[in-house]
């Protein structure tokens, strides 16, 4: 429980200094989006991972009636160049591990040069840049994720503001201060900024309140799904990854995490069966979306292995047909989820079910993340029982 609580401090710590500062960058990113902008993200390795979730919050936004943003994963010109794709327009965020990564760095630095601006995640230089607050690696990609999930919501409040004056129309929920039927903070833009910036820390305390629920509630069921997924390592099993979406990206994570971990920590099988776009849209195209992880199952998965489900609803089709496939063929099975646990809970189709209670994705997202780095601790503390 310790582990999931000790989060917690760090987080509020952090965005209690950055709010500010991050309300103002994300004005800036706002005007770059309406001025026809778009936002390139790029990592290595584990941190490719973020790159793709910024990439799907911003193209496909959770809330219906908002709009997609332009947003492009470029991890894999990381290295080779991103100079063809930069405008004056665009912003450029860099992903890395707490000490940073020169790759990345140099990739911030030609795009700084190209006149666009500039997030590094970690970094010195850059238009937005945060220092190592964190030496552990899981956390510190935790707080990055809390906070381009914070980006996303408040460029789309600033775009709301803009248009709407002080009628924040759908983002009112957001940011209850630009709601409809509310005055315009007094002070003009100073005002509106600090007003983002409170908004932004009670975000982070809700994260932490929702964090110390699960430690509460769910905390024996986590116990049990890592020492659970030990024995399925320990006998030559595997873990077979799998979700939509951000839970996608999350599903990438949690693989690499796996095979590439941090140092000092054992490496294990896992596959993350959201990892294959040629595979997912031959499947898609073909068949349809509701078997792209079933038949990827069916294919990769062996007597002894672990199919994991990561999911914010619980409900979705293609997941429940994976998790039905999985118990067919013997497998144990774990899933972590949000709002209520959905009908993968209702029908009982995980052997291992997590819970994240909330009903607003980007905090879910946020808590699961914490989550499978903590189950992902307990495996390899289980290896040296």
């Amino acid at each position: 429980m310790e582990k999931l609580l000790a989060r917690n401090p760090v987080y509020e710590q952090f965005f209690a200094r950055e709010a500010e500062r991050l309300a103002s960058a994300c004005q800036s990113m706002a005007q770059r989006f309406l001025r026809g902008g778009r936002l390139l993200a790029l990592g290595r390795g584990v941190y490719a991972t973020d790159a793709q979730h910024v990439a799907v919050e911003f193209v496909h936004p959770v809330i219906v009636g908002k709009r997609a943003l332009p947003a492009l994963d470029v991890s894999a010109l990381a290295g080779i160049g991103i100079e063809p794709l930069i405008t004056p327009e665009d912003i450029v965020m860099g992903f890395g591990p707490p000490g940073g990564d020169p790759v990345v760095r140099t990739a911030l630095e030609t795009a700084r040069g190209s006149g666009a601006m500039t997030f590094a995640l970690p970094g010195r230089n850059g238009d937005y840049a945060v220092e190592c607050f964190s030496a552990d690696p899981f956390q510190h990609q935790e707080m990055i994720e809390i906070l381009y999930h914070t980006l996303w919501e408040t460029v789309h409040v600033f775009f709301e503001h803009h248009e709407l004056g002080s009628e924040a129309g759908d983002a009112g929920f957001l940011y209850p201060f630009l709601g409809s039927g509310q005055t315009q903070p007094s002070g003009g833009s100073a005002a509106v900024l600090r007003e983002v910036a409170s908004s932004i820390r009670m975000k982070v305390a809700d994260d932490a309140r929702l964090r110390e629920r699960v430690a509460r509630e769910e905390w024996e069921a986590i116990g049990n799904a890592a020492q659970a997924i030990a024995r399925s390592v320990r006998s030559g099993g595997k873990l077979l990854l799998f979700g939509n979406g951000g839970s996608a990206t999350d599903a990438n994570d949690w693989a690499l995490d796996s095979i590439a971990p941090p140092e000092g920590m054992r490496p294990i099988p896992a596959i993350s069966l959201a990892a294959e776009p040629a595979v997912l849209t031959a499947l898609a195209n073909d068949i349809g979306s509701d078997v792209i992880f079933l038949r990827q199952l069916i294919a990769h998965a062996k007597a002894g292995d672990v199919a994991v489900a990561i999911s914010t609803s619980g409900g979705s089709r293609n997941i429940l047909a994976s998790l039905e496939e999985a118990r067919r063929r013997g497998l144990m099975t774990v899933a972590l989820l949000g709002y209520e646990g959905g009908e993968v809970v209702r029908r009982g189709l995980a052997d291992h079910a997590i819970v994240v209670r909330s009903d607003y994705i980007p905090r879910i997202q946020e808590v699961q993340a914490s989550v499978y780095h903590v189950i992902r601790e307990l495996v390899e503390a289980a290896f040296h029982e």
